[in-house]
């Protein structure tokens, strides 16, 4: 078995092919609660890149735009929205909630995944941005911050590869 080149804690081979996979049952599914309301089609394209506006979350630092764009990024959020649209008999929440979801399964078919405090370009499904090079790579990082990284997503500097997480020493 040939060996990948892996950045620490980004999700490669065949677990990558199924939350992908997943990305594409999410974003049907979601389409499919979409078709539900009622409402025209053209909301969809009109609403989709509104959990990026986030993005702007991150001129108050990374771990700030981090937290706000993966609140945007991961289910519980719209998952919520569709829960109180159908209790409540909301439409807008539905909608919301599905447009949401449709963007997420988008995502992560596309390999963009959750965002690591550091900075934006590292997700949990792959690195992204100019050249797809590590932080410390480009000089956002510094070596120490990069090893600490690595070191908090099981890599193991000293041998060069991944290593299985340590359970928490309890004192």
């Amino acid at each position: 078995m040939s060996e990948q080149p892996t950045t620490a804690g980004v999700v490669t081979g065949r677990p990558l092919t199924w939350l992908r996979a997943e990305g594409l049952a999410v974003a049907a599914g979601a389409l499919a609660l979409y078709a539900g309301t009622g409402q025209p089609w053209w909301l969809v394209p009109a609403l989709f890149l509104v959990p990026d506006l986030t993005w702007f979350a991150y001129l108050a630092g990374p771990k700030v735009g981090a937290w706000f764009y993966n609140l945007a990024h991961t289910a519980p959020l719209p998952i919520a929205l569709l829960a109180v649209g159908a209790y409540a008999d909301i439409t807008a929440l539905t909608v919301a909630g599905a447009v949401g979801l449709f963007h997420i399964g988008l995502d992560r078919l596309m390999k963009y995944g959750v965002k690591y405090d550091h900075g934006f370009t590292i997700t949990h499904l792959g690195v992204h941005g100019p050249g797809k090079r590590p932080p410390v790579q480009r000089g956002l990082l510094s070596t120490a911050e990069h090893d600490r990284v690595r070191r908090d997503h099981g890599h193991d500097a000293a041998r060069g590869r991944a290593v299985p997480a340590q359970p928490a020493t309890q004192q």
